[in-house]
């Protein structure tokens, strides 16, 4: 693979990949029904600002300046690979979770306590494939996918013989 088809890669990586992951989330939301909880919309997050970022990328790639965002989108895609890694250890009980949108004992008022629990829990699966939930294919693609474009770039970079604008 050459310089430019690696970079040319990586710029396609880090649009596409955030867009197809908040468009899976967009259709389980509203086609199938399952809204998101805080935890999801945690995971939203950067990945609007990856799209943002690799949009802008785009635009200035013929400049040679969008490798900087490219780079920047894909640290988003991981910061949202990881919330999906701790949002899914959330689902499978492995450690508790730090918002109020998780289950918690009922206390001394069990009435109170089930009144204010909220409607979409951040501890409960909605949906499963494989065993593996939304947050945990969050996680496996997100991870995977900043790896690739750091990969890519990376090898971009080196095929050009060094840094480049």
């Amino acid at each position: 693979m050459t310089s430019v088809q690696s970079r040319n890669a990586a710029y396609t990586l880090a649009l596409l990949i955030p867009a197809a992951l908040m468009g899976g989330a967009l259709i389980a939301q509203f086609v199938f029904g399952l809204p998101p909880c805080e935890m999801c919309w945690w995971q939203r997050y950067p990945h609007i600002a990856a799209i943002v970022m690799s949009l802008i990328a785009q635009m200035q790639r013929r400049t040679g300046g969008g490798d900087m965002l490219v780079m920047l989108a894909a640290v988003a895609i991981g910061i949202s690979g990881l919330i999906g890694a701790f949002h899914a250890g959330v689902e499978y009980g492995w450690w508790e979770g730090i918002t109020t949108c998780s289950s918690h004992k009922l206390g001394n008022d069990p009435l109170a306590a089930i009144m204010s629990a909220p409607v979409i829990r951040c501890d409960v699966a909605p949906w499963t494939l494989f065993g593996v939930s939304l947050a945990g294919y969050n996680f496996l693609i997100s991870m995977a996918g900043a790896i690739t474009v750091f990969r890519l770039l990376g090898r971009a970079r080196r095929s050009a013989g060094g840094l480049q604008p």
